[in-house]
């Protein structure tokens, strides 16, 4: 699973695909339309997907690991809406990665995450890049 060309924009509903860095900010592309976007580094915070790690008890999870593992258990344990109470998200993401950090991984860590893979497995992306692999 490739996360790399993939961005998300603070300030921006969904993610993004990088096409040229500047030095004052980020040219993007929007999935669902093509278009694309310049965001500058004055007004927005970049997250890009491919370096996004989840604290665990030892060391951290890469983001794919995740996504990956979210996959695999989708039909037994499909994702959770965001806006659910908090301890129902815990309780999801635990079964996704049982050994995460809960003093240092947030609630809004949490539904950051749920969000990121609902948009890219809306839009089978995360799927599409497996097969490449």
């Amino acid at each position: 699973m490739n996360l790399e060309p993939y961005v998300a924009v603070s300030g921006a509903p969904g993610v993004f695909v990088l096409k040229t860095p500047r030095s004052n900010g980020l040219v993007v592309e929007e999935i669902d339309t093509g278009k694309v976007k310049f965001f500058s580094t004055r007004k927005h915070q970049f997250t890009p997907l491919g370096t996004v790690a989840i604290y665990t008890l030892d060391d951290s999870t890469e983001l794919k690991k995740v996504f990956q593992s979210m996959l695999d258990q989708m039909a037994e344990n499909p994702p959770v809406d965001t806006k659910a109470p908090n301890h129902e998200l815990f309780e999801y993401f635990e079964k996704v990665l049982p050994d995460f950090d809960e003093d240092r991984v947030y609630i809004s860590d949490i539904k950051k995450v749920i969000k990121w893979f609902n948009f890219l497995d809306s839009r089978d992306l995360l799927s599409a890049s497996d097969e490449e692999e």
